[in-house]
């Protein structure tokens, strides 16, 4: 069993210090503030191998010095592809039939929503979203019917016109494309 006593005074005792240090590594508080959160998380994950170490400050230090080497190999491939295609094209702002989408989908149970994402926004055939989801097709369909039903509702329309759902799934798509 972990002690927890003895890890929450040394995070109280160095922590300060290990965001200067990551700051100074970094150059950024919160990449600083991630790097050095991230290090006392694995402190945690290994603390008996961590506080029997000679100098556990060091073991934290050469963590964040790892995280912030890993974050400059991961910048400089951003940056390499940044100069070799330019910039990414504008997004526009989504419309408000799409943010009104999105926060119907998220009322969905996660097993509804995969079902209407692949089905109408990817366009996945019921027979795919079967074999992907390991489930019959009769229950994808079953899915898909009851997506439609409680997306009709929470969008406002009457029960029975599930179909608006669909058409507004339909034209989601289409103000993507």
């Amino acid at each position: 069993m972990r002690d927890s006593a003895a890890f929450d005074e040394f995070y109280r005792a160095t922590s300060a210090r290990m965001v200067r240090y990551a700051f100074a590594m970094t150059g950024d508080l919160g990449d600083a503030q991630d790097a050095v959160q991230e290090a006392y998380t694995r402190a945690w994950r290994h603390w008996r191998e961590v506080q029997e170490h000679p100098a556990p400050e060091a073991w934290i230090r050469l963590t964040i010095n790892r995280l912030a080497t890993d974050r400059g190999r991961r910048l400089r491939g951003l940056r390499a592809a940044l100069l070799r295609n330019g910039p990414p094209e504008p997004v526009a702002a989504p419309s408000e039939t799409s943010v009104l989408l999105a926060h119907a989908l998220r009322r969905l149970p996660p097993h509804l929503r995969q079902a209407v994402v692949l089905h109408y926004l990817l366009d996945m055939p019921v027979g795919e979203i079967a074999a992907e989801t390991g489930s019959p097709v009769g229950t994808v369909t079953s899915w898909l019917h009851r997506a439609r039903t409680e997306l009709a509702t929470t969008l406002g329309a009457p029960a029975d016109r599930a179909r608006s759902a669909k058409r507004i799934l339909e034209v989601t798509d289409v103000e993507r494309a």
